[in-house]
């Protein structure tokens, strides 16, 4: 009988990427589909079809996203000590698949429920992939950071796919199609995944599995895990949907959840830290500082789904060079990502030349020029309002070029904040800190959403020009914010870098 790959083999693999990487990569882009194709209807269909006002519309949508991925906490969290990556992720897939079947079904009517399997299945799904890719490597492996850069391009072409063509096809056709593409998507997500799975060897098994099954005397010998467990986990994580619909539907119960679930799990991750040395300690802390500086960066990037959504909406154009017709929020969902398809495997090369010539930046001042592009995006976002028509339609050319700029912020980042999510993590650790890392996402969806608010708390008699002015005074004060947050991190990056000690 064939052994099964050990973890070395995986690890000793020959080029840039495993091939592990590439079936990880593909199963990732079709879920992104999904939940970037939805993402991007949110806030468009609450104001349009739920008859939301703009301002309660980026509550909302900061609301749900914020449930998102706080619950990619719980997702690694149950990863961790019951499931393992890989049935964590299944489970995650399936209902994020019953979601997108009930939105299909009656998008208005059950709008909440549906998004609520969604909320949990992501949870469940999101944290646990990426901690797969992360162990793909072994952890002083230099190209560790170029594959999380490739693993993000095959996010972004899902997130390209999807957030374009699902508002397009909700606007024009019909809002049931359009979730129900979403559904589709995923179950070709979850095929992929349990056709490639058998190459991942021992990695993403459940907590106490043997790395390989032994054959003796015509018996298969695997681990001892109990299976109650894993079944207490799914019913607990159905019991709790219910309770997820009512917390987004009001939105003051999402206030109180983000209030109580950030201390808790601080608390948490202290007490699993006492468990280890001095120097295990200082990279934990290290990375609770990558974690709070992140939920800055997201609080600002996710005006993308909200009151970004409505600006496109109500104030760009939709020619792009003055030729091409195009959906401007179908631009504002997908540009980004294209922008990342293109770019993502350039910086992971330059990083990899980098590293060669040692003359790469560590990963605090990668952080800090994130905020500095970030800084410079919303200034461009300002200038539209300096190429808008006198009733007040701005350029796409403009607003595009905005998200050029804060992609380049995006990709000294995200990726990067993956890779050092399991660099500075215990492997016993790793899925609970990359769901600490999506958590700091899930406080900047709901600061985001908050923002987003103000940004839109316009009067809704305001005429355009007036709702451009608005907007883009607000997109200044952002800027000003992510220009003094990037400068911190620089100043400071010496401290963070002794704290990381021989993590790169």
């Amino acid at each position: 009988m064939a052994a099964e790959l050990s973890i070395e083999e995986i690890q000793n693999f020959k080029g840039k990427y495993p091939k592990q990487l590439w079936y990880l990569f593909f199963s990732e882009m079709w879920e992104r589909f999904c939940f970037y194709g939805m993402r991007g209807m949110l806030t468009y269909f609450m104001v349009t079809q739920l008859m939301m006002k703009d301002e309660q519309a980026n509550l909302q949508y900061g609301a749900t996203q914020a449930f998102v991925y706080a619950f990619t906490f719980i997702g690694g969290l149950f990863a961790d000590k019951i499931l393992g990556f890989r049935k964590s992720l299944f489970w995650g897939g399936i209902l994020m698949i019953v979601g997108s079947g009930i939105l299909a079904l009656n998008p208005k009517e059950f709008f909440f429920l549906g998004i609520s399997f969604t909320i949990v299945g992501t949870g469940f799904f999101k944290p646990n992939i990426s901690t797969m890719v992360g162990n793909l490597y072994k952890k002083d492996d230099v190209r560790r950071d170029a594959g999380f850069s490739l693993f993000y391009s095959g996010i972004n072409i899902g997130a390209l796919i999807g957030g374009y063509a699902c508002i397009a096809i909700g606007k024009n056709y019909s809002w049931n199609l359009a979730f129900g593409l979403a559904g589709i998507v995923m179950i070709i997500s979850l095929i992929t995944f349990v056709f490639t799975q058998k190459s991942l060897g021992p990695i993403g098994l459940p907590p106490g599995s043997e790395t390989k099954i032994v054959i003796e005397n015509n018996t298969a010998v695997k681990n001892n895990a109990k299976p109650w467990h894993t079944y207490a986990v799914f019913i607990g994580s159905l019991i709790f949907i219910p309770i997820i619909m009512k917390m987004v539907a009001i939105t003051e119960y999402t206030d109180y959840f983000m209030y109580a679930i950030g201390p808790l799990t601080l608390l948490y991750v202290f007490y699993e830290m006492s468990k280890y040395d001095k120097e295990a300690r200082k990279k934990l802390i290290a990375a609770l500082v990558f974690i709070i500086f992140s939920i800055l960066f997201w609080a600002f990037f996710e005006q993308s789904g909200g009151s970004l959504s409505l600006f496109a909406a109500n104030n760009l154009g939709n020619k792009i060079l003055g030729a091409v017709t195009l959906d401007p929020n179908g631009v504002n969902n997908s540009a980004n990502s294209l922008f990342v398809i293109i770019f993502a495997p350039l910086f992971g090369l330059v990083w990899i030349a980098m590293a060669k010539k040692k003359i790469e930046p560590n990963t605090v001042v990668k952080f800090g020029l994130g905020f500095l592009f970030l800084a410079g995006a919303f200034y461009v976002f300002y200038a539209t309002r300096f190429f808008a028509s006198a009733t007040g339609i701005a350029s796409l050319d403009v607003f595009t070029i905005a998200y050029l700029v804060i992609t380049f912020g995006e990709l000294c980042l995200s990726p990067i904040g993956l890779s050092i999510m399991t660099k500075l993590s215990p492997v016993k650790l790793q899925g609970v800190m990359m769901g600490m890392w999506f958590l700091a996402s899930a406080y900047g969806q709901y600061v985001a959403g908050l923002l987003g608010a103000g940004l839109s708390s316009a009067d809704e008699n305001d005429t355009l020009l007036q709702k451009l002015t608005t907007y883009t005074n607000g997109y200044k004060q952002l800027a000003i914010y992510a220009l003094i947050t990037g400068i911190i991190l620089l100043l400071i990056s010496p401290l963070v870098k002794k704290l990381m000690g021989d993590v790169k």
